[in-house]
């Protein structure tokens, strides 16, 4: 993993995590509803992501942020399923049949896969 690579990871979970914040009006329908306390879960989701990044930064920490990022995003593959059986369309997000797959099969694993290479950047911040 080269050095952009590795700060961009840190700056997508990063601004990922305070859009949870700032725009919980967007994840909340996203969230399956016999999961309990939405609110809660998604303040708990951004909350993850940007401690994650921020634990990414330092090499003590890195491997066990980047664990945690795969582990994190293990937790929200229900939230995938949950998308595309309610026909793609959840809330004000509603896009093509095609996108919540490709997210979920391809995007997805490419992310978890992005964290995983992360665990062994070895450069000292």
């Amino acid at each position: 993993m080269n050095k952009v690579s590795f700060y961009a990871m840190v700056v997508f979970y990063l601004v990922a995590g305070l859009n949870h914040f700032l725009n919980p009006e967007f994840y909340l329908p996203l969230i399956p509803g016999y999961l309990p306390k939405p609110h809660l879960l998604n303040l708990m989701s951004g909350l993850a992501e940007v401690g994650l990044a921020l634990t990414l930064l330092f090499r003590s920490t890195r491997r066990w942020a980047a664990l945690g990022i795969v582990c994190m995003l293990v937790t929200f593959i229900p939230a995938h399923l949950h998308f595309i059986q309610a026909g793609h369309c959840v809330g004000n997000l509603c896009v093509p049949p095609w996108v919540g797959w490709a997210r979920l099969l391809i995007i997805h694993p490419v992310l978890i896969g992005w964290a995983w290479k992360a665990r062994g950047f070895s450069e000292a911040v």
